[in-house]
């Protein structure tokens, strides 16, 4: 880190003596070096350092997105909502069209239990067909929509999600118990066999939800085995759980 922090401020200072200016194009390439290091400074908690370095960025390429966003996402992580979605906001303004900020504020929302704004922001971010987080941000506004009593559109967004990427485990369980819930067994089935097969394959593991899932659709296929077995290891591992407590209320 010490390297690169000498590389970088090397770069920043070069030029700066007396009243010389240097071109445009090397403003915007020390404001995005300045920007990557406020990211790294964010993902290792250190927000203050990560504020200097996007208010350094902003400084020398006042249009630079990444750190109107990074600024957003700082104060997002110091509890300072207000500011926080300024920041988003300024950033969208200059870049309406954005996925990445549509789901970044979008999330914002959904973590502040703004859940129509949030489900409107991430379906914002699902129109990008180039966006390279969309099978996530469909995921995402799946969830949003279960939150406002949309089944049929979390349907939609969940299965989206799924068909741009296979593997995403937190898609194929919440798929699975939408489905259930609108009484849609063997598709709920088919989704949550898949849900087992990225468990036994260690890409996941079964969870307090997965559990009373697998416990609730055995019962309904008259599966007293299953059933038991997805019980007792509920019982095991989440005994604390909500769900534990909803299927020791629903045992005889």
């Amino acid at each position: 880190m010490k390297g690169f922090l000498i590389i970088l401020f090397g770069l920043i200072l070069v030029g700066c003596g007396g009243q010389e200016v240097r071109p445009q194009g090397q403003d915007e390439s020390a404001a995005q070096a300045y920007t990557q290091l406020g990211m790294q400074y964010l993902r290792s908690g250190d927000t203050a350092n990560a504020k200097s370095a996007f208010q350094r960025a902003q400084e020398l390429a006042p249009d630079i997105l990444a750190a109107y966003n990074g600024l957003a996402l700082v104060f997002q992580l110091e509890d300072e909502p207000e500011l926080a979605e300024t920041y988003f906001k300024k950033a969208l303004k200059k870049a309406p069209d954005s996925a990445m900020l549509h789901n970044n504020y979008g999330a914002f929302l959904f973590n502040s239990e703004r859940y129509p704004e949030a489900c409107r922001e991430l379906a914002r971010a699902t129109e990008d067909p180039f966006y390279n987080l969309r099978d996530q941000a469909f995921e995402n506004l799946g969830r949003c929509y279960q939150l406002i009593n949309r089944p049929d559109a979390a349907e939609h967004a969940l299965k989206r999600s799924l068909k741009l990427n296979s593997q995403r485990p937190f898609a194929t369980l919440e798929l699975a118990k939408v489905l259930f819930e609108q009484g849609k067994l063997d598709q709920a089935e088919e989704y949550f066999e898949q849900y087992g097969e990225l468990v036994d394959s260690k890409q996941v593991e079964h969870n307090a939800t997965s559990l009373w899932l697998g416990v609730q659709i055995s019962r309904m296929k008259n599966d007293a085995l299953n059933a038991a077995t997805y019980g007792l290891i509920l019982k095991s591992m989440y005994p604390d759980s909500e769900e534990y407590k909803k299927y020791k209320e629903s045992t005889p």
